[in-house]
């Protein structure tokens, strides 16, 4: 018999069939004698006594035909040669499977075997056919498959196994064979029986092994060639690596697991932006050649030429890339020397800071280098109809004329052409200096220009915050300078006016003049402290604060100060740190962003403060410039006003910029919070929308203590009732108006005064005295010799004298040009009457 299979299905008469019971021809000859019998035996009998007989006979064949009728009727009993036709259509496909099939019932007797199924057990005849299980039982190798289908057989399930026998079924020579044997139950019968299939599947599995041989090579082959291979994926990971390209850079290959590599960690530099820039429209597989740098595993370059393709598919998306790698290290490439410039062009094309691409006459982009793409490769990416993007592509809308103008002046073989300043597409802070070079015509692929682009949104950052705070420097030395000599004619006014109403009584007609005169005057004198503040020149007092506390302090005044229409709502965060700063410079902060956000909610609104702490990590997701990572203390001021456009943005802390009306408002709020915020050592940043609201940024610096000390308790200084004495003291004050009415001042208390306009003259002064001056009361600012050098000239002789500063600047302004651990008091312009006698008393007292 034949061992493979017949090629086209015959046929055959089944080797087993028991699927159906015929008639029996010699129960039909017995019927009849037995028939005929009766009636000789009637015919032999007397009528009389055979009629019963012969009733009863015909009674009997009545009954089986009626009931025959009924069989028929109910379809008990077939006479239709349809369900015959079906039947023989089932044998036919049964007899003429290519598998062994082999039918048996619940007792695992045989009940159909076609004729493959013998061949394929070598059985000559019926008797030969034994079932499936019996006929792998002698092969221990194949006993637990057997069982397992066996198993399946007995529960009614489904099941397949493949298995190996060392010799064809049948025989104990011969070749080793595969055979594939599935089971199933056949439902809808009167028993229940399984369906065996027995294939001989050898031929496929020596098929699949010469596949997988071929496949072994093919990758083999792949894998040792002498250049490297990769695909990455969409998302930039790489999917396979040869043997060759990871011995090249340093991997074991045995190690490499497919998309857990990203594609940059591989390539140098922008090199990524270079292979993303080669991707082709909807349905197009693209092509491109990139020289370029990759990165070993120790850090090391290996010079590359890579040949990358990416399939594209109708819907847009991009498949796996197909690269080729070639290594063109040194020995690696025949033209030694060529190879060389290559490499040395293709890392100086690639690595250098400027993108660099070359343009038509049209202003189509062509060869780019990897900062190139890097820059503009968003802008450029090609679709249908315009495989190559446009240089003016990659420009804001209102910059496209000038580089219009500029291929335009390359295209007329111009040299000389400017550098433009661009903002580039997209994104409005993002800018650019182009450079524009002709080329010669005719050097290939119809470029007429090459093209050099430098961002420069840092740098145009960088100029505009020193721009703004070289302006509000200048702004701010002009308000400060502005506010020293406004102090000199405010400390005379005051004075003098505190003259006047020593020698007047309440009830003079001029009493109240004179305090008019002199009210105004610490309301200029108010105004004078805003411009220091702003200048950061106004004299601070730091203590240890914690907001919380200052807040909840603060929240009844601000209350109403808003007024019923603004809702207040402070939410301090938990354990905030404490800050190191001005208390009653703090409250004005927050006085006047509050006073600020209740003037732009025309309507009902809400005003809310929060406080929180900021990290050194958490200082990386605000993107305030010019705040440097470090540990502080966060304000937010937010309210839900009519906010402010961005060109009111720009100029809210320049003094005397207001947006209320006029008599409503001085200009100087923000700008004091500012010069406060400033002079703590913080940061404050607005943001607004229109419509929307406001919201006040305010970072002070953490505050920690050297060591743990008791809280200073703020005891309140008992005024001194007698303001008189008799020391001796030299005034040294250059502004005449002011050093008149201090030395009368000082005079009415008892003192002898000795007057000096400059330095110089306080030495010369000092000399005449003899030495026997008690007390220095002296100005910082002043020509020839300011105080602080005027101290130490002083010490040199009288090393514990007395001194005492005035100034309308702040004390830390000057105290940085005094000798370390030097012992002063300082009386801040303007000052009354009161307050110079009080601070001269207290000074002489120490």
């Amino acid at each position: 018999m034949n061992e493979t299979e017949p090629s086209a299905p015959s046929v055959e008469t089944p080797i087993v069939d028991r699927s159906e019971r015929g008639g029996n021809v010699g129960l039909v000859i017995a019927l009849a004698l037995a028939l005929v019998a009766a009636a000789a035996v009637f015919a032999v009998l007397d009528r009389a006594a055979a009629e019963p007989y012969v009733l009863g006979l015909l009674g009997l064949l009545a009954v089986i035909g009626v009931f025959s009728l009924f069989a028929i009727a109910i379809g008990l009993v077939r006479l239709s040669s349809r369900n015959d036709g079906q039947m023989q259509l089932a044998k036919r496909f049964l007899d003429t499977m290519t598998d062994g099939v082999c039918v048996t019932d619940g007792d695992g007797r045989i009940v159909y075997a076609n004729a493959t199924y013998g061949r394929l057990i070598r059985a000559e005849a019926a008797a030969d056919v034994r079932t499936v299980e019996r006929v792998f039982s002698g092969d221990p190798d194949t006993a637990d498959v057997i069982f397992r289908l066996a198993q399946a057989s007995r529960e009614g399930r489904r099941a397949t196994e493949e298995l190996r026998v060392a010799h064809p079924l049948g025989r104990i020579d011969g070749p080793a064979r595969w055979y594939r044997i599935r089971v199933r139950p056949l439902t809808g019968l009167s028993q229940p029986l399984n369906v065996w299939q027995v294939a001989d599947i050898t031929r496929d599995r020596d098929e699949q092994e010469n596949s997988f041989q071929a496949l072994q090579r093919a990758v083999n082959f792949l894998d040792h060639a002498p250049a490297g291979f990769l695909s990455a994926n969409a998302l930039g990971r790489v999917v396979y690596m040869n043997a060759t390209l990871t011995d090249w850079l340093g991997y074991d290959l045995a190690e490499f697991e497919a998309g857990a590599m990203p594609l940059k960690e591989i390539v140098a530099g922008d090199g990524v932006a270079l292979l993303d820039g080669i991707r082709g429209a909807s349905g197009e597989v693209k092509t491109g050649i990139v020289d370029l740098d990759m990165m070993k595993r120790n850090g090391q370059i290996l010079p590359v030429r890579i040949i990358h393709r990416v399939p594209v598919g109708s819907d847009g998306a991009v498949g796996d890339s197909r690269t080729l790698v070639l290594n063109r290290s040194p020995g690696e490439d025949i033209s030694e020397s060529l190879r060389a410039a290559e490499v040395r062009f293709t890392r100086f094309f690639n690595n250098t800071p400027a993108a660099i691409a070359s343009i038509d006459k049209e202003g189509r982009i062509g060869r780019n280098n990897a900062p190139f793409m890097r820059l503009f490769g968003a802008s450029i990416r090609p679709d249908a109809t315009a495989p190559r993007g446009r240089l003016t592509d990659v420009v804001a809308e209102r910059d496209r004329k000038a580089i219009s103008e500029a291929i335009v002046s390359a295209v007329n073989g111009q040299g000389n052409i400017s550098g433009i300043d661009v903002s580039l597409a997209g994104d409005g802070d993002r800018s650019a200096r182009f450079y524009v070079s002709t080329v010669e015509e005719g050097a290939g692929d119809g470029e007429v220009a090459v093209v050099y682009a430098l961002e420069t949104t840092e740098q145009r950052a960088l100029e505009a915050q020193f721009a703004q705070g070289q302006k509000m420097q200048a702004v701010g030395q002009l308000a400060g300078g502005v506010a020293h000599d406004f102090n000199n004619v405010l400390t005379a006014i005051i004075g003098f006016s505190d003259l006047l109403l020593n020698n007047h009584r309440p009830t003079d007609p001029s009493f109240q003049d004179i305090m008019n005169i002199k009210q105004n005057a610490n309301r200029a004198a108010g105004l004078v402290r805003q411009l220091l503040a702003f200048s950061r020149r106004q004299t601070l007092r730091p203590q240890v604060l914690v907001l919380s506390d200052v807040l909840a302090e603060l929240s009844n005044l601000l209350s109403r100060l808003l007024g019923e229409k603004v809702q207040l709502k402070v939410v301090n965060g938990r354990d905030v740190w404490p800050v190191m700063a001005d208390l009653n410079q703090l409250e004005q902060v927050i006085i006047n962003l509050a006073v600020n956000a209740r003037d732009a909610m025309t309507r009902a609104g809400k005003l809310e403060i929060r406080t929180s702490n900021v990290t050194v990590a958490d200082c990386a997701a605000y993107t305030f410039k010019g705040m440097p990572a470090a540990e502080y203390v966060h304000i937010e001021v937010e309210d839900t006003g009519s906010g402010m456009t961005p060109e009111i943005m720009e100029k809210i802390f320049d003094p005397f910029f207001s947006t209320k009306e006029v008599g409503k408002g001085t200009g100087l709020g923000l700008s004091t919070v500012y010069g406060i915020i400033k002079q703590t050592g913080g940061y404050i940043y607005p943001m607004s929308e229109v419509g929307v609201g406001t919201t006040f940024h305010i970072f002070l610096p953490r505050h920690e203590a050297a060591a743990e000390t008791a809280p200073k308790k703020n005891v309140e200084a008992t005024p001194i009732a007698d303001l008189t004495g008799t020391a001796s003291i030299l005034l040294v004050e250059d502004e005449e108006a002011v050093r008149a009415f201090a030395a009368r001042a000082l005079i009415s208390r008892g003192y002898t005064v000795h007057e000096a306009s400059t330095g110089a003259e306080a030495l010369e002064v000092m000399e005449e005295a003899g030495g026997k001056i008690d007390l220095v009361v002296s100005d910082v600012v002043m020509p020839e010799m300011d105080g602080p050098t005027l101290l130490r000239e002083l010490r040199k002789t009288r090393p514990d004298l007395k001194i005492i500063f005035v100034s309308g600047y702040a004390e830390d302004a000057f105290k940085k040009n005094l000798p370390e651990n030097e012992q002063f008091n300082f009386l801040p312009k303007p000052f009354s009457l009161k307050q110079l006698a009080t601070t001269v008393k207290e000074t002489l007292a120490e």
